[in-house]
């Protein structure tokens, strides 16, 4: 897996209060481009939609250290999800047979290695972005 170099640095912050903040202005802008979910067309998949809506929620399950050391990379992988052509590693949902999990790889600006991952829902071909997290 080839990793996709980003332009775009981690989010500043030292806790979890200041990176959110950072995180949600981004998120925010995203948010307003529609009316209904917000969403990123990913060129890996053909121009198709990526959707947000498990991406909070599987950040509210970790705690807090790591929801810091995973929402410092929110800006990277929106990124990755926008421009990357690279292919990533699939492999079947081992709890759920009808999805499909695709891992990105990227680098940052400051050549940090970190994921991005999508789940697919293999009937309705729905994207959602799950997870960002570094290398551990």
């Amino acid at each position: 897996m080839i990793p996709f170099q980003t332009k775009t640095k981690k989010l500043p912050g030292t806790n979890y209060v200041e990176v959110r903040k950072n995180a949600l202005t981004l998120f925010n802008q995203l948010k307003k481009k529609t009316k209904r979910k917000p969403y990123l067309r990913s060129k890996y998949f053909k121009k198709q939609k990526i959707f947000f809506d498990f991406f909070w929620e599987h950040l509210l399950q970790k705690n807090h250290k790591e929801r810091v050391r995973r929402l410092k990379f929110f800006s990277a992988a929106i990124e990755l999800i926008a421009n990357s052509k690279n292919n990533p590693t699939t492999t079947e949902n081992p709890h759920k047979s009808g999805e499909l999990l695709h891992r990105f790889a990227g680098l940052t600006k400051e050549k940090e290695l970190f994921y991005v991952q999508i789940k697919e829902d293999k009937r309705s071909g729905a994207k959602y972005f799950m997870s960002c997290f570094p290398q551990e």
